[in-house]
């Protein structure tokens, strides 16, 4: 009836089985997962390639951050109440309104240094106390996951070559 297709199932030796598998089962997450690897980091060799994607982040997170990221104004804190005639106890309220997206020029100099301070503090996993939009937000969430990663490759790079 014709030839027929081993599956992985009928190999025998352990070794055969994995070369079966993968090219039955098409680009699995390990192959994806190591082509990553290799193009960000040259699989631990290239440190210069892992500070070039980690640039790059960073250089796009800045310009992100200064088109939607950054609300076009701080929120000013405003406290609203009312005085005793006789004296006694106040509460205010303080009350913040939420960031507004920006509109108008977004490349300004303001804008390009707190865009900078969120990007460097988004690096080492800290929380920068600017006022974000809810996109910025999100980018910097986003940046926060990445860039850590591309510094870490950078460093594993580092040491693998200083230990040679």
């Amino acid at each position: 009836m014709g030839t027929s297709v081993r599956t992985a199932r009928s190999c025998r030796a352990p070794l055969f089985r994995a070369v079966v598998c993968s090219s039955a089962c098409g680009r699995t997450a390990e192959r994806w997962l190591l082509q990553l690897y290799w193009l960000l980091s040259g699989y631990g060799l290239r440190a210069s390639r892992a500070l070039g994607w980690l640039a790059l982040a960073m250089m796009t997170m800045i310009l992100l951050m200064m088109g939607s990221g950054l609300p076009q104004d701080s929120p000013k804190q405003e406290v609203t109440g009312v005085l005793p005639p006789g004296g006694g106890k106040v509460t205010f309220e303080i009350d913040k309104d939420d960031p507004q997206n920006p509109t108008g020029d977004h490349l300004t100099s303001e804008r390009l240094n707190k865009a900078v301070s969120v990007t460097f503090n988004s690096v080492v996993l800290r929380s920068s106390n600017e006022e974000l939009t809810t996109a910025g937000g999100y980018i910097e969430m986003t940046s926060r996951l990445f860039e850590p990663v591309l510094l870490a490759l950078a460093a594993l790079a580092i040491r693998g070559r200083v230990k040679r």
